[in-house]
This record gives C-alpha cells, sequence and structure tokens, in this order.
C-alpha cells in the first residue's frame, strides 16, 4: 500500500470533526483563547408508585394543587393507586463562551422533556421544553432565565421534579442589568414578562367565559444576595400591574387593574461538613403566578370588584451528607391564600408538601434514590384531599 493509500484510509477513520464557527473569538478580543462550546446533561428515569392520584397531566410530579377534591370531577379522580414512570427530567444544555470587544458574551440553552399536555397511561410522554434562551454581556442580560423574585441556590436537595410549593419558582423571559458591587454580593433588576392568573369566581357564566388577563406593562424586580463562608442571604421584590377585560362587550368591561407586589426573603446556613439549613418565606399580593404551585393573583370580592389575592409562601429543608456517597432531603413546605368573598367554593386555599429521601452517588455522574413524598389540597369550603406516593431515580450526567 502507497503512503498516500495510507494517509487516505487514516483520514477517513479519523472521528467527524465539530465545528462551531459563530463561536470563535472576535479580532482583537481579550482572553480570545477562552472561545468554547459547552455541552452537558442528563438521562433521568423516574418511577412512581402513587397511592393515591393526581391530576394525569401532571402525575409525573407532585403538584398539592393538582390532587383531586371533589369527584366526580375533578381531574384525576379514580381508583386509588398508580404507577408511573417518565423520562421528562431528561435535559440537555448547550453554553457558549465568546470572546468580543465588549467582553466575555456568555449564552444558554436548556431545555428538558417536562412539556405538559402529553401525559398517557405510562406517563412516558414526553415534549421539548425550554428552560434557558439565556445571552448575557458584561452587566446585561436578556431572555429567558430564572426569575429575579426566586434563588434557585435555596432549591433543596431533591428528586421530585418540582420540589416545594411554597416557594417562588419561575423561569421568565427578561432584560436584567447587574450592578457593580462588593466582592461576595449582588444586587440585580430586571423587566420580567407579566402574566395575571385570574379567577372570575361568582361571576355570572356569560362574563366568566370571556374574562382574560391583560398585561399592560411588564413587571419590576430587584434582588440582592449576600454569600458568606457560613451561607447564604437572598432577598428580592417586585412590583405588578395585573389587569383584567372581557372580550365579549362593547368596551371590554367588566375590567379593570390592581397594583400586586410582594417580598421573597431565603437563603441557607451551613451547619456542618457539606450539611446546610435551607429556609424560605415569601408574602404579597397578587403574586401567584410566580408561585411554585396553586393560587390566582386577582379575584372578585363580595362586590364583584376584582382585588389582588394575598400569598404567603414558606418552606424549611435541611441537607444532610451522611458519607461522600450518601445524602438525605427532609423539609416541609406550603403555599396558604387569603380568599375573596367573590370566589367560588373550589378556589384554591392551601397546598401543603412534605418530602424525605436517600440518594447514592456511588460513581462520577451517577445518582440514584428513592423519596417519599405527601401532598394536600385544600379549596375554599374546607374541603381538603392528600397524596402519597414514592419515588425511585436513576440519574445519569454527561
Amino acid at each position: 500500500m502507497t503512503l498516500a493509500a495510507v494517509a487516505s484510509l487514516a483520514m477517513a477513520q479519523a472521528p467527524a470533526r465539530v465545528i462551531a464557527p459563530d463561536s470563535s473569538a472576535e479580532k482583537g478580543a481579550k482572553d480570545s483563547g477562552e472561545a468554547r462550546l459547552e455541552i452537558s446533561g442528563k438521562v433521568m428515569l423516574d418511577m412512581i408508585l402513587d397511592f393515591n392520584r393526581v391530576d394525569p397531566t401532571w402525575h409525573a410530579t407532585l403538584r398539592p394543587s393538582t390532587i383531586p377534591v371533589t369527584c366526580p370531577g375533578d381531574p384525576g379522580c379514580g381508583k386509588d393507586g398508580e404507577t408511573i414512570f417518565s423520562i421528562r427530567q431528561t435535559s440537555l444544555t448547550i453554553k457558549g463562551f465568546v470572546p468580543t470587544e465588549l467582553g466575555m458574551l456568555k449564552t444558554d440553552l436548556s431545555m428538558d422533556l417536562f412539556g405538559i399536555g402529553t401525559s398517557n397511561a405510562g406517563g412516558s410522554g414526553t415534549t421539548i421544553r425550554v428552560i434557558h434562551a439565556w445571552g448575557e454581556i458584561g452587566r446585561f442580560g436578556a431572555g429567558q432565565h430564572e426569575s429575579l423574585f426566586m434563588n434557585l441556590d435555596a432549591f433543596p436537595n431533591v428528586i421530585d421534579y418540582w420540589g416545594p410549593n411554597g416557594m417562588v419558582f419561575l423561569r421568565n423571559p427578561q432584560l436584567r442589568y447587574t450592578m457593580p458591587t462588593a466582592e461576595g454580593t449582588r444586587l440585580q433588576f430586571s423587566l420580567e414578562a407579566p402574566s395575571s392568573a385570574v379567577d372570575s369566581g361568582k361571576t355570572p357564566t356569560f362574563i366568566a367565559d370571556n374574562l382574560r388577563a391583560r398585561t399592560k406593562y411588564p413587571d419590576l424586580v430587584a434582588k440582592y444576595v449576600r454569600d458568606a463562608d457560613r451561607g447564604q442571604f437572598s432577598a428580592s421584590g417586585i412590583v405588578r400591574w395585573v389587569g383584567w377585560e372581557t372580550t365579549n362587550t362593547a368596551n371590554n368591561d367588566p375590567s379593570g387593574n390592581v397594583t400586586g407586589g410582594g417580598l421573597n426573603v431565603n437563603g441557607w446556613l451551613n451547619v456542618a461538613g457539606k450539611d446546610r439549613l435551607i429556609g424560605h418565606v415569601v408574602y404579597g399580593k397578587a403574586i401567584a403566578s410566580y408561585m411554585n404551585d396553586g393560587g390566582v393573583d386577582v379575584a372578585p370580592n363580595s362586590t364583584r370588584r376584582g382585588e389582588a389575592v394575598t400569598s404567603l409562601g414558606w418552606y424549611v429543608y435541611y441537607d444532610h451528607h451522611w458519607s461522600a456517597k450518601y445524602s438525605s432531603s427532609l423539609g416541609w413546605s406550603q403555599h396558604r391564600q387569603t380568599n375573596l368573598d367573590g370566589q367560588s367554593n373550589a378556589a384554591f386555599k392551601e397546598g401543603g408538601y412534605a418530602s424525605a429521601n436517600l440518594l447514592t452517588y456511588p460513581a462520577k455522574n451517577i445518582l440514584a434514590g428513592a423519596e417519599l413524598l405527601w401532598g394536600r389540597l385544600e379549596h375554599k369550603d374546607g374541603a381538603s384531599n392528600t397524596d402519597k406516593r414514592i419515588q425511585f431515580s436513576a440519574q445519569y450526567k454527561f
């Protein structure tokens, strides 16, 4: 075999190159050698033994608001007991780092398979859902990311996808600015996409069926974070304009708006080793759209006028590491709303959530474990129901 033939064979057997031409550094940019594209993600299987039932659209996770209370009628009513296999927590992340004359351009495109509306009897139905679509350069960011009104760093070490219901959790399109601060602190501001959860309550059917949210102004959010050796403290505030209108009347009346807002204080305390005690409390009016589960922003009062609904949410969790290969997380959470007279008897009043787990890390990038879960939903009239389940999960990161 000739030398040319050997070279040709070697080239034919060489692996294909991965090329990202737009991720190269800008000519003359500082740190041009730092240009790169990072791909990561995880493959995850959840095996759930549900002793009761929830709305089948959401049965791959435990959200108290999806527990059926009025049967027959509510989604999820049926004989107790269900087995669910789900791969919806499987995810993919692509991050880009491109040096430019203005600094490092950072991008993040992340997605998982937890889109709704694809449930089936086996729980394996999936739809791609965007988690992040984010770009950041210097102190400015734009796209979809976790709202500044929440703090993902304070999320406990649980394997149930949705987690504690009494916390603020929303990934939201936004414009963000981070102010220059001392080391260990962050002060950030954002304009975020508005949304409104409107409860038509006891209004006449011809109005209720044509009532919709109106989002005229963006939400304004500010966040302060302080990191220290003993843990982290975070405080966020939000101001909102929440509106509504009727679609089948000449002047779109009944219509109106209220001002909403709230304060979210959370963080954790390092206890011993890697153990930490995590706490979170949020209070406000018309903030249910930002809560992890349950409630509405606006509802009718006794005179059928729209009024902001008050929310109180909290959770306390303890993350414990038994060793380098075993950990547990135990905690309790609650979201409670102060109902208005114009709401129906079936309006969300309170959701409760508790969980405890044992997780193992047998090798790099591998997690397996079991989690006990309990949830409770209570309506305005006091009617309630609970759900209990065990979740077994296997996760493989890449």
